[in-house]
């Protein structure tokens, strides 16, 4: 286990319209607003989302297994954002919900907004984290400086 303590920072709030996307809007207020490490909420609709839902293989490396969410639905979803080489990545898992049916998971790609998707970041200060590449695994995963004094 690796953990470090920090901070609550400043806390954006974001509304986000119809069929915009939500790992890049997510990515654009990260950059302007330079936060580095955040808890993320959303809370609104999804038209559409490809969701992992689990893994279609583990080794030699994880492949992950979508789902095709097509909506619209109902969505609430908890994640985290923390940067790799590239800038900043979001990591969300969400249950979202359409006619009695549910589908919960990470959503990764084609994420769009169905009439309004409310976003809370919440920044934490204090800490060093980023994603970096694990070979064994395949992903960019969080890793931490220790640092158990802020």
């Amino acid at each position: 286990m690796e953990y470090s303590v920090g901070r609550v920072g400043r806390v954006v709030v974001a509304r986000l319209f119809e069929g915009e996307d939500l790992h890049v809007c997510i990515d654009q207020i990260a950059r302007e607003a330079r936060i580095r490490c955040a808890a993320v909420l959303i809370t609104g609709g999804f038209r559409t989302a490809d969701v992992v839902v689990g893994p279609e293989q583990e080794k030699p490396q994880i492949v992950p297994r979508f789902q095709a969410f097509a909506g619209p639905g109902e969505v609430l979803g908890v994640g985290t954002l923390y940067w790799d080489d590239a800038g900043p990545k979001l990591h969300i898992h969400t249950a979202i919900g359409k006619d009695g049916e549910s589908l919960i998971g990470c959503p990764r790609r084609d994420t769009r907004t169905f009439l309004i998707l409310e976003v809370t970041i919440i920044e934490i200060d204090g800490i060093e984290a980023m994603r970096q590449f694990d070979p064994h695994s395949g992903m960019n995963l969080l890793r931490l400086k220790e640092d158990r004094t802020a």
